[in-house]
């Protein structure tokens, strides 16, 4: 079959493109052939089977402009609901010109249908499906309900009809049992759950090109790389890995390897003075980790995830909230010791099926303070947890549990 995805973008190192990739390596391994659309993408996205729509990204000026004049109000003017149509028809336009130009049998939304970062896109999907009855499995990562920013809106009519949309030719699917439970008590859809995963079956390789990456960062050699694996935002609370790394007392550094990204830059410039204060030596290193090695503009070598993880003595996964947690998969898949904080997913979905790990209760304490120190200077406790959480990772969280739960999201499409 051609399975098309649909998307604000495809690239970089979001949660939402990574998984994207990873169920069009499923499909693709089972015969299929994928096909893109979104408003931005990865250099590796062959042209030949992707669309690029501006208006579908959510950085498009308009619909920011539209994104705008919608949340943190109460009350909307006609000429944002005349934008919002406007709009809409391009995408539909698009959409249209998708499915038939590379005869697509079933469309994967990829978090469209689910945060309204970009309204006119989700509103005419809404309406394709709904006028074509198309197969389509919409890959929910991010509800608006579970974040703030969306709460207060003057696009409740919008939201209730396309963020998601109730149809009957619609499959959803969730990434944890909270949103399931959520999803369910608000809106009546019964969603499928299919967690994040990562290709445990195939263990990550190393090569001597990330060989200097430690001399790249100004790191000694006696000194511990640890490794915050997120985007430098609020919710992934990096003072709790920039308090813990103070109160190690060892000689290390602190690597955050994303950007702030698309939530402003008050927060970094909030984590910089907290490190200041904690005599914390963080570094932020956004412009040489990217999705693919090669070089900077100015001419320094630009390293993969994969690369820096390699070189990591040690992972802090802080978060707050998150939807799943790629990063925590990452550091079980490139066998690194990791501190998490017991976020609710992580309690209710990831917890119980026996990691072990350096867990944090909403703040530092010393008794995470002491386990910390005791897993970095003593290698062979490192090594029994890292192997425990890998074999674990390939039961619950491998390339095999996704291949079995979409064979059977496409039986329930077309009965095969």
């Amino acid at each position: 079959m051609n399975i098309g995805f649909i998307s604000t973008r495809l690239a970089g190192t979001d949660g939402v493109s990574l998984e994207t990739a990873k169920w069009a390596s499923i499909f693709e391994s089972e015969g299929h052939l994928c096909f893109y659309m979104a408003g931005e993408f990865d250099k590796d996205k062959p042209n030949q089977r992707s669309l690029l729509a501006e208006e579908a990204h959510f950085k498009y000026p308009p619909v920011q402009e539209i994104s705008r004049g919608c949340f943190g109000v109460k009350t909307r003017p006609p000429s944002t609901t005349k934008k919002i149509h406007q709009i809409k028809d391009k995408l539909k336009k698009h959409i249209y010109e998708f499915i038939r130009g590379f005869r697509i049998n079933l469309l994967v939304p990829e978090n469209v249908l689910a945060i309204p970062l970009n309204i006119p896109l989700g509103v005419a999907i809404t309406e394709v499906i709904a006028e074509t009855r198309i197969p389509t499995i919409a890959h929910h990562h991010d509800f608006f309900w579970e974040r703030k920013r969306f709460l207060t809106n003057a696009v409740w009519d919008y939201l209730n009809m396309a963020f998601p949309p109730h149809l009957p030719s619609i499959q959803h699917v969730v990434i944890n049992s909270s949103q399931d439970n959520q999803l369910s008590l608000r809106t009546g859809i019964s969603a499928n759950i299919v967690p994040n995963v990562m290709d445990f079956e195939n263990p990550p390789s190393f090569d001597d090109y990330s060989s200097d990456i430690r001399e790249s960062l100004g790191l000694e050699a006696d000194e511990l790389l640890i490794l915050q694996p997120t985007r430098v935002v609020k919710r992934k609370g990096v003072e709790h890995s920039v308090e813990l790394v103070s109160r190690l007392g060892l000689k290390a550094k602190l690597i955050i390897s994303y950007a702030s990204g698309d939530e402003g830059y008050e927060y970094e410039k909030r984590v910089r003075e907290y490190s200041s204060i904690m005599n914390v030596d963080t570094l932020f290193i956004s412009d040489i980790i990217k999705p693919y090695r090669g070089k900077t503009s100015d001419g320094r070598k630009v390293y993969s995830p994969q690369d820096i993880y390699h070189h990591a003595d040690l992972v802090t996964y802080p978060s707050n909230f998150e939807g799943f947690g790629n990063a925590f998969l990452e550091a079980i898949y490139f066998r690194r010791p990791i501190v998490v904080n017991n976020y609710s997913i992580y309690a209710i979905d990831i917890k119980p099926k026996g990691f072990k790990v350096i867990e944090l209760n909403d703040y530092v304490d010393s008794q995470a303070v002491e386990l910390t120190k005791k897993v970095l200077e003593t290698p062979v406790l490192a090594k029994e947890m890292v192997e425990h959480n890998y074999e674990l990772g390939i039961r619950y969280y491998s390339y095999s549990v996704l291949r079995q739960k979409l064979k059977a999201l496409l039986s329930n499409c077309f009965g095969v």
